[in-house]
């Protein structure tokens, strides 16, 4: 347990590291321009600006599912059961209704048996446990494409020449992506995998992802995978720069059946530079329900 968490204090400890480079880089002012001539897109224009993922006036206004599949788009990620609709707090309140447990879609046919069976197994505690946490709200690291279901407070991007960091506030969660054209061999597995990426046509970045530790999940269901997880999210600057376009192209034939597309789409904010939150020091027991631990350690780690 204690490596694990050596991991998540790592990647919170870094991103406090980064505020002051955040301020930094937008004050440097990169260039326009990428080392090929291409021209790169402005995810930061200054340190106030943050992007929240989920559509307000949306079927995900909160932003920790996926969007609806658009026609067209071919084989798409697990959604809710449609017997079974999952009703978060937010719509409970406005509608007056009782919240439920997310219980997955098992008709989709993404899904190879034994990763059906484990998601049967999943609906049959979310319909009978009073609450079933996602690992996100657990302080757990929730892996890629599970980055794109980060909601509530920004994500910030650190953009330099040499990579790009994306940095999710409410519990300082830390990507970096690191600008070639080639992974490095023997990728060891971890909470993020190792990303790498480039700019495209002004307005995108592409991201590749491997390496991804099948402690993650792909969605807030708790889809799993295997070590063959391959993901390609590219990010896009829409609406004039006030909104984020993210599509995330998903590979995995140990748990899919197919390739498979997601998608999602952040909002600007500029509610002020990055600011100090920590999740794993909230309530460790959750009012005594039987629900996940969250993290920590046996040791400090200085």
């Amino acid at each position: 347990m204690s490596c694990v968490v050596s991991n998540a204090s790592f990647l919170r400890t870094s991103a406090l590291s980064l505020i002051a480079g955040i301020v930094a880089a937008a004050a440097f002012g990169w260039p326009a321009v990428g080392e090929e001539g291409a021209a790169v897109p402005n995810f930061s224009p200054e340190s106030r600006v943050g992007w929240i993922a989920g559509d307000p006036a949306g079927p995900t206004p909160i932003g920790d599912d996926f969007l609806p599949q658009p026609p067209g788009a071919g084989p798409g990620p697990v959604m809710f059961d449609k017997d079974h609709p999952y009703i978060d707090n937010r719509v409970a309140r406005e509608k007056r209704l009782q919240p439920t447990n997310r219980v997955a879609d098992l008709s989709n046919p993404i899904l190879q048996p034994w990763a059906k069976e484990q998601l049967r197994k999943l609906n049959q505690r979310a319909l009978t446990e009073t609450m079933l946490l996602t690992p996100k709200e657990r302080c757990w690291p929730i892996g890629v494409p599970g980055w794109m279901l980060y909601p509530v407070t920004p994500v910030y991007f650190l953009q330099t020449p040499k990579e790009v960091v994306l940095i999710w506030q409410e519990d300082h969660m830390v990507r970096h992506i690191y600008l070639t054209d080639q992974h490095p061999p023997n990728v060891k597995p971890s909470w993020f995998g190792d990303s790498i990426g480039h700019y495209e046509n002004g307005d995108t970045l592409v991201v590749d992802t491997i390496g991804l530790t099948t402690r993650t999940f792909v969605d807030s269901y708790r889809t799993p995978h295997t070590d063959q997880l391959h993901v390609v999210e590219r990010y896009r600057i829409i609406d004039g720069g006030k909104a984020l376009e993210a599509i995330a192209h998903v590979e995995d034939p140990g748990a899919f059946t197919t390739p498979w597309t997601a998608f999602q789409r952040y909002r600007r904010a500029e509610q002020g530079p990055l600011g100090e939150e920590v999740c794993a020091e909230n309530n460790a027991t959750f009012f005594n329900y039987e629900i996940d631990p969250i993290p920590h350690a046996d040791r400090p780690d200085f």
